[in-house]
């Protein structure tokens, strides 16, 4: 892995361990000689993983949309920012540039982003680790939900080994160096399902 991409939340959070966690993920990609690529902006736990990560001589590569460099106070002293013009130019960027995807704790856009770039990956669209930073327990319900949808069978068993989660940021990027993706197709999937269903009707 060259670089590793973040999602995180433009703020705080209401807990100093989200920060800390912030923190030391932008120190252990440092350490680990793993660029960080990010949304660019200089508040809440991205511009904590990002300051982290400058001040123990890592890469750092945000990619922010030109809308919103003055709301999320685009982080300016960066290796390399990267001004574009929408949140799709900016997803796909991010995307191209990285070789794994974690969630930090975050809201709405953080989750729309990991689950954009989780559904590539059950798509087959890229075979790179996604996963969970899991820090104190914030994504417990989200993963309850998830393995509720493996039983419900929305989401195939394939697709639920696509998601890797630990609260260590060294031990989830161990589990992304030792990654290998299952092979899915989500089409034979629902097909079987289907028919499964036909013929009990």
């Amino acid at each position: 892995m060259k670089r590793v991409c973040i999602f995180c939340g433009s703020s705080p959070g209401s807990r100093p361990i989200y920060l800390e966690k912030a923190r030391e993920m932008g120190r252990v990609l440092a350490e680990s000689h793993i660029g960080l690529v990010y949304g660019g902006g200089k508040v809440g736990m991205m511009g904590a993983v990002a300051e982290a990560t400058m001040e123990a001589k890592g890469e750092v590569i945000g990619v922010i949309p030109g809308d919103l460099v003055r709301k999320e106070v685009a982080f300016t002293g960066i290796t390399d920012l990267r001004v574009v013009n929408s949140m799709h130019e900016r997803k796909a960027l991010m995307a191209q540039l990285s070789d794994a995807f974690i969630a930090l704790p975050g809201g709405l856009g953080t989750i729309e982003e990991f689950f954009e770039i989780l559904t590539w990956a059950q798509l087959g669209i890229h075979k790179k680790p996604c996963g969970f930073l899991n820090v104190d327990g914030y994504y417990d319900k989200m993963i309850q939900f998830i393995d509720y949808a493996v039983r419900e069978q929305f989401i195939g068993p394939g697709g639920r080994s696509l998601i890797l989660v630990d609260d260590d940021p060294m031990a989830l990027l161990k589990k992304f160096q030792a990654y290998q993706p299952p092979t899915i197709d989500k089409a034979a999937w629902a097909l079987a399902l289907a028919n499964n269903h036909i013929s009990k009707t």
